[in-house]
């Protein structure tokens, strides 16, 4: 499983021209579920992005996690990170789980973080203001 975090001061997704979710500031996920990823997987990545210390404590030190910041999460299921680019100029997803394997895990992390959400195989416009940027790649 691998997710692309980006601490931002707002973000959304729309979907047909409506807008389903938004946050103001806290945590963009964009979400891959890997081919053969399970449950453990689902909640090792869950732990690990509420524990994540990336935002800014009294210092000036990225000290807090997103719930230590009062922070929103918004998940966004992602199956193109596991594009693998390295022949060719089309990527393939030979890696990325198939949509059954994938939307129960998408759900399961998506509920684990309290977080909205994105539609699961629907084509989605996101928006997002990177606050940094901070922009992470974390995987199991």
């Amino acid at each position: 499983m691998r997710a692309l975090v980006q601490r931002v001061s707002s973000a959304s997704v729309t979907v047909a021209d409506e807008r389903i979710a938004a946050i103001d500031t806290g945590l963009l996920v964009l979400l891959g579920v890997r081919r053969g990823d399970g449950e453990a997987e689902a909640d090792w990545i869950v732990r690990k992005l509420l524990a994540l210390r990336i935002f800014e404590d009294e210092d000036g030190r990225m000290n807090r996690s997103v719930g230590d910041a009062g922070g929103a999460i918004l998940c966004v299921s992602q199956f193109t990170l596991y594009g693998d680019a390295r022949r060719g100029n089309r990527p393939g997803f030979t890696d990325a789980a198939p949509p059954e394997e994938a939307e129960p895990l998408y759900e399961r992390v998506r509920a684990g973080l309290g977080a909205e959400g994105g539609r699961f195989g629907a084509h989605m416009a996101v928006e997002l203001v990177n606050d940094g940027p901070v922009t992470l790649l974390v995987e199991t």
